[in-house]
């Protein structure tokens, strides 16, 4: 791992998340060094998601902190919380492009809010970005034109508008094919490497894992944390809890 990869640009500290008393987390603390990809997985309703969603300011926590580049997003207000999140892009499971706007539009959304470029140039950025993404040509396509692998990396696009150091994405390979969810694997490397992003990729898919991951932490919805992390193939065949093994392993939950 290079030097750039060894500091943390995110720092999670005792996090415990929840809805109203349920706690889903509790006292989870990790850090993503620079430049690495990240992947958060687990089974089905361990709080994957959840953890995503504090970690992007759209879950208030019950306790602990989330430092993004040494600021926490949990405390911080007005103009200070402003450049947080300016300072990461989000996809979302769905992608969560606006049907009724060309892709050329939709790109130039945050451009609109957070720069004062005028339309020519925000509309460069958007063609350079969808560039980057392998959709050329495609600016003035609306969303439904487009296939689910394609929407994808719309909203990876979008996602990078601002240049941010952070890509965060919520299940990025869900409802792809196997060849579809190859390419988005390639894409998410190549623009870690090329650019230097740092991806936090929330997932359970064990192809795109092994593809893509530097790094890995696995919660577990019973113990209501983490209970592995490192590089997932040292995980799959070292790990010294027999759960892990099996996840990485994918063999099926024997009962007696």
């Amino acid at each position: 791992m290079t030097d750039a990869m060894t500091d943390a640009i995110i720092e999670v500290k005792n996090l415990t998340v929840g809805y109203g008393e349920k706690i889903i987390l509790q006292r989870v603390s990790f850090s993503v060094r620079r430049g690495e990809v990240f992947v958060i997985l687990g089974g089905s309703g361990c709080g994957k998601s959840t953890l995503l969603k504090s970690m992007i300011g759209l879950t208030p926590p019950m306790a602990g902190g989330v430092r993004i580049n040494g600021r926490n997003i949990v405390t911080a207000r007005g103009r200070e919380r402003k450049n947080i999140l300016r300072s990461f892009g989000v996809m979302y499971q769905s992608g969560a492009l606006f049907g009724s706007m060309s892709l050329l539009e939709n790109i130039t959304l945050p451009l609109e809010e957070y720069t004062r470029l005028p339309r020519a140039a925000r509309e460069a950025v958007a063609r350079m970005k969808l560039k980057l993404v392998g959709l050329s040509g495609s600016e003035l396509k609306i969303p439904s034109e487009l296939s689910g692998g394609m929407q994808k990396r719309a909203a990876i696009a979008r996602a990078m508008a601002l240049d941010p150091g952070i890509l965060f994405l919520d299940e990025p390979q869900a409802g792809l094919d196997p060849v579809t969810s190859a390419g988005l694997d390639e894409l998410i490397l190549t623009l870690s490497k090329k650019l230097g992003i740092t991806f936090v990729i929330v997932t359970h898919e064990l192809p795109s894992i092994y593809a893509v991951a530097d790094r890995v932490i696995m919660l577990d919805g019973r113990t209501r944390g983490i209970i592995a992390e490192g590089a997932p193939a040292e995980l799959r065949d070292h790990s010294d809890n027999p759960w892990v093994r099996q996840f990485f392993n994918r063999e099926a939950e024997h009962t007696a």
